[in-house]
């Protein structure tokens, strides 16, 4: 099992997630990501759903329209860990090629 970031572990990863942000009320890092349209966003969540699946690592996200809303969380350790900001990272670089 991966082990839960403490608080300082956390807050150094997120500093270097740009857009990423703590989750109030749970262990989890939250994004809202928008794009020009539909088609973008439903491009970034295949894009996304790809690497998720390779790493066996899934989100919990919402689309609306052109927005993608994500909040990622290691359900067996409980809380975040390195799976959740090695995945924020990847959605970060999917979201700036599209």
């Amino acid at each position: 099992m991966t082990e839960r970031l403490n608080v300082d572990e956390r807050k150094a990863a997120l500093a270097g997630l740009e857009g990423w942000s703590e989750l109030e009320g749970r262990d989890a890092i939250a994004r809202t990501f928008v794009f020009r349209n539909f088609n973008e966003a439903f491009g970034f969540m295949t894009r996304a759903a790809l690497v998720a699946e390779k790493n066996d690592h899934h989100p919990e996200w919402r689309n609306v329209y052109k927005t993608v809303e994500v909040v990622l969380t290691t359900h067996d350790a409980g809380g975040v860990t390195g799976r959740d900001i090695a995945l924020a990272k990847a959605m970060n670089k999917i979201a700036q090629g599209i």
